[in-house]
């Protein structure tokens, strides 16, 4: 029975597949060929939002280990054959709408099959340590002669280029030697990481866009082009507003501020009762007039030390203890609902689940359901951009290792009987 089970919820996600189809040709990159020769987080997460968009990603991964994330757990989706799952949450999180392929591409056959393959695509993405994918013939200069027209995209830590140019990247480490580590935190604390790896997150971004402006590019030009994107490069960037101030200024950082904002006050969240947090933005002086109303004390609008911003901020000292001592009288419930009838930014500091369980959260569908061939239904966080016309979707779930091998080689010009000869000399799984 329990095969049997398996059996009819493969079938369903293989007619759910077929069903979304209908619907792929009009997605914005619809007809884009991307191979993904990368691994955890930035490059992952880059060609998600291609083949979110549309993109047909080829995912090229260790025929026997498989991007190392599938290993990265617990948390593990449940198999509906009770066997041990090789899906773990983190690897879900980042590879929808793609295929996968096993592949050992340091043998040369399987170097040969990966360039078969790349002859024929618009774009490829890579993360590997700079210059060691020209041993395999991999490089960006080997496949242009193959493909002129290609798009390669290379996501390092530190760039093809400079001092750091040959060392492994990651993200925390980033965080700590390109500025956000120092900026985050509380004043009187240590330094700490962002919560989830966000220099990943907007390096994938910042690739994104590139290999999207560049196929704008080769319309015009018919030439592909090389891109150097890298984790240093895309956090120094996304210092904005502090890394400006740092140079007109030309004076240090204001350090960690917490929830706080160096140029505006009240800004950041205050305690509640029972343990709990709530935000409070009095950004100019007409909301901060309403937050003195909210909180019962009108007469700090006429109060000398908070009669406009800058007296604020100068004065945060003495301002954030006094209104912290009436927001922690009160659970965030009652804040939330008194905040509610005026008209200042408010938020509730909300854990994960909550996030997730949001009324918001479930209005702009950003929770959605798809069926896995190996685990049936799992939940997944939604593509977050609407679109009027030709709105992006989760047309298949994460694939499992080497699912589309067999798939992808067939459409490439190889029969089964080779498939399954190279499967047995171990070059693709």
């Amino acid at each position: 029975m329990l095969s049997r089970n398996l059996a009819f919820k493969r079938g369903l996600c293989l007619s759910r597949r077929l069903y979304n189809c209908r619907f792929f040709s009009d997605l914005p990159l619809s007809g884009v060929k991307v191979v993904d020769l990368t691994r955890v987080l930035a490059g992952p997460y880059c060609t998600q939002i291609l083949g979110d968009l549309g993109a047909e990603v080829i995912k090229v991964e260790h025929p026997t280990r498989g991007d190392d994330t599938r290993a990265w757990g617990p948390p593990f989706a449940e198999r509906l054959d009770g066997e041990k799952s090789q899906e773990s949450a983190y690897y879900l999180c980042v590879n929808r709408n793609k295929e996968s392929i096993g592949l050992n591409f340091k043998d040369k056959e399987g170097q040969n099959i990966l360039k078969r393959i790349i002859s024929q695509a618009d774009v490829v993405v890579e993360n590997y340590i700079p210059g060691n994918l020209a041993k395999y013939g991999l490089d960006y200069d080997s496949l242009k002669k193959i493909n002129p027209g290609l798009i390669y995209a290379s996501i390092t830590g530190y760039g093809q280029t400079g001092p750091y140019k040959d060392r492994p990247g990651y993200d925390v480490m980033v965080e700590a030697e390109f500025g956000l580590m120092h900026i985050t935190g509380d004043p009187n604390g240590h330094p700490v990481k962002v919560g989830v790896a966000v220099t990943d997150l907007t390096t994938g971004l910042y690739a994104a866009n590139s290999i999207m402006a560049s196929l704008i590019q080769r319309g015009k030009t018919g030439r592909g082009q090389y891109l150097d994107v890298c984790l240093s490069d895309c956090q120094t960037a996304t210092l904005a507003n502090i890394a400006s101030s740092a140079l007109i200024s030309g004076k240090p950082d204001a350090g960690r501020q917490g929830t706080a904002h160096p140029s505006i006050c009240p800004y950041q969240s205050f305690d509640t009762a029972q343990g709990g947090s709530v935000m409070i933005g009095g950004g100019n002086d007409k909301l901060f007039r309403l937050v003195c109303d909210a909180l019962g004390k009108p007469e700090w609008k006429e109060d000398p030390r908070f009669i406009d911003n800058t007296s604020r901020v100068k004065n945060r000292d003495i301002l954030v203890p006094a209104i912290n001592e009436i927001t922690k009288t009160q659970p965030t419930a009652y804040w939330l609902e008194v905040f509610e009838r005026y008209q200042f930014p408010f938020a509730a500091v909300n854990d994960i689940q909550s996030v997730l369980k949001h009324e918001h959260t479930k209005a702009r569908n950003m929770v959605t359901e798809i069926e896995h061939p190996d685990c049936g239904p799992i939940k997944l966080v939604n593509t977050p951009v609407k679109y009027s016309e030709t709105q992006p979707s989760i047309r298949t779930a994460p694939p499992t290792l080497g699912q589309n091998t067999i798939e992808i080689m067939t459409k490439f010009g190889y029969t089964e009987n080779e498939v399954e000869q190279f499967k047995k000399s171990g070059i693709v799984g």
